[in-house]
């Protein structure tokens, strides 16, 4: 039997952020996972580093949005009708959280977290040798009507109130930074500031290889073993047990199979997503992330090519894939850049661990001595991954957070 400091289940970009931030300070950490690092949920998203996220996604507010989601005709969101009588709670709660002065509230709670992700990528990176797997030019959202665009209207107050860099642009304005777009859109909103990746799981992996480098050890194992061992915490792995006085749960969309048997029973759903690779076009090259927001999708250059990344969907977490959004936006986006043809014949699907007020659980476990979360993402895990290392860190080591952790604890749901 080996024992560590702590023990951290799940390597995802969360997880194996959160391992290398407490090695970086000296902790001894066993990083547990049944797959390789960054293999699962974490290798399927945009590249995107939010820090310029500031509304989250909320719920439709105008009818014909709600009907055509009904209807099973929009691009930006799907669902399964046996999935609607689990989910409906969750979606309600969704929904009371969308209300405007709730989700603004949300942004200020939210924003400092947001804040130090790049600066705390970038110290990661830096010290990884992964540097060359960023890019610095931003990202570009579009918007095919004016009304769309006039929705937006509070959220770039915000960004200004923030500080933060913005350039609302025209068609011509904005096929200056990507001249292969059409330009079958009104308006534009570019953020510089913001961070982008061309292989997300490889920064997981440089990160994970870091880890390793520092002395923590990553071990195969199964999450669901986790049990009391006097007065410490234990894992069964394929290297024998390991225990430690405190535990970290990082499983994402897999948290709620372990926390359940310790009687913590928190309101998370899935947001499930897709993913495929497509050739690159010699005549249309694409520099940095673009988002169609009225089709809820978005195409950014990857090593792999141009990977189209879906909006929402509602199903179970383990259900059949369902990749039908693809059929309904790839006319819309065709229209919008000269899309090459599919790289592979790979879907990726994943399920993005949410809560319905838009905010991760970082914090102590309800009453569990020794057992930390670090759950819930969302859509930011590659996003907040370093942060919550160093939030964690702090918290665990009794020093004074960078922030108020109060808005992220779990006991907001009880």
């Amino acid at each position: 039997m080996a024992r560590t400091d702590v023990i951290v289940l799940g390597a995802g970009i969360v997880g194996t952020s959160i391992a290398l931030q407490f090695a970086k300070r000296n902790m001894s950490v066993a990083l547990i996972e049944r797959a390789g690092p960054g293999e699962q949920t974490s290798y399927g998203n945009s590249g995107v580093l939010e820090s310029s996220t500031i509304l989250p996604p909320a719920f439709p507010n105008d009818f014909g949005a709600l009907l055509r989601i009904a209807l099973k005709q929009a691009s930006d969101a799907n669902y399964h009708l046996s999935f609607l009588p689990w989910v409906a709670p969750w979606l309600l709660a969704f929904r009371a959280a969308s209300a405007p002065k709730v989700i603004e509230q949300t942004a200020r709670i939210n924003r400092p977290l947001f804040a130090r992700a790049i600066p705390e990528h970038e110290e990661l990176m830096l010290e990884s040798g992964a540097t060359q797997l960023m890019r610095r030019n931003g990202w570009i959202k579009l918007y095919r009507s004016d009304a769309a665009f006039r929705g937006m209207a509070r959220e770039l107050e915000l960004a200004r109130e923030f500080g933060m860099a913005i350039e609302v642009l025209d068609p011509d304005g904005a096929r200056k930074l990507e001249p292969s777009l059409n330009p079958v859109f009104k308006h534009a909103v570019y953020w510089p500031s913001a961070v982008s990746l061309s292989d997300p799981l490889a920064l997981t992996k440089a990160y994970a290889a870091r880890f390793t480098a520092l002395g923590g050890f990553t071990l195969k194992g199964d999450a669901l073993s986790l049990h009391r061992s006097g007065s410490n915490w234990r894992v069964e792995t394929d290297e024998g047990p390991i225990d430690a006085p405190e535990v970290v749960v990082a499983l994402g969309p897999w948290a709620p199979d372990l926390l359940k048997s310790f009687g913590i029973r928190l309101p998370m759903g899935f947001k499930r997503g897709y993913h495929r690779h497509f050739k690159t076009e010699a005549s249309a090259p694409l520099s940095r992330p673009v988002v169609d927001v009225q089709y809820g999708y978005l195409v950014t250059p990857m090593r792999q090519g141009i990977r189209v990344t879906t909006g929402a969907e509602f199903a179970a977490r383990d259900a059949a894939p369902t990749p039908v959004q693809f059929d309904r936006f790839m006319p819309k986006l065709k229209d919008l850049y000269k899309i090459g043809p599919r790289a592979d014949d790979q879907t990726w699907l994943g399920a993005r661990p949410c809560f319905p007020d838009s905010r991760p659980v970082i914090g102590r476990a309800p009453g569990q001595k020794g057992m930390w979360l670090a759950i819930g993402h969302a859509h930011w895990g590659l996003t907040l991954g370093p942060v919550t290392g160093r939030l964690l860190a702090e918290m665990m080591r009794g020093e004074t957070p960078f922030l108020d952790p109060k808005g992220f604890a779990a006991e907001r749901f009880l």
